[in-house]
C-alpha cells in the first residue's frame, strides 16, 4: 500500500484529484474505466473499479440494491458470522 499526497483542484464546476498511473495500474484501473467512490464516518474516501455484474434472469436491480443496503447496515454482524 502506498501513501501519496495530492491537492484537490477545480475542474469546471467540480473538484478533482489526480492519481499516479502506477497506483491506477496496481488497482487494475485504466483510462475510461468507471469507479465507485465511498465515504465513511472517519472522513475517508475509498475508490474502487466498478465491476458491472449481469444479474441472473428474474433478479431485479431493485432487489440487489435493497440487499446491498441490508448488508451495509449489518456489516459488523455479517463479519462476526465469518469468524464463527
Amino acid at each position: 500500500m502506498r501513501d501519496v499526497e495530492r491537492k484537490v483542484t477545480k475542474i469546471g464546476n467540480s473538484y478533482g484529484i489526480t492519481v499516479p498511473v502506477e497506483m491506477l495500474k496496481e488497482a487494475g484501473i485504466s483510462y475510461g474505466d468507471h469507479v465507485q467512490l465511498e465515504t465513511n464516518k472517519k472522513g475517508e474516501i475509498t475508490v474502487r473499479k466498478k465491476n458491472d455484474v449481469k444479474l441472473p434472469e428474474g433478479v431485479e436491480n431493485d432487489f440487489m440494491n435493497t440487499l446491498n443496503d441490508v448488508i451495509k447496515e449489518h456489516e459488523i454482524a455479517f463479519k462476526g458470522l465469518v469468524d464463527k
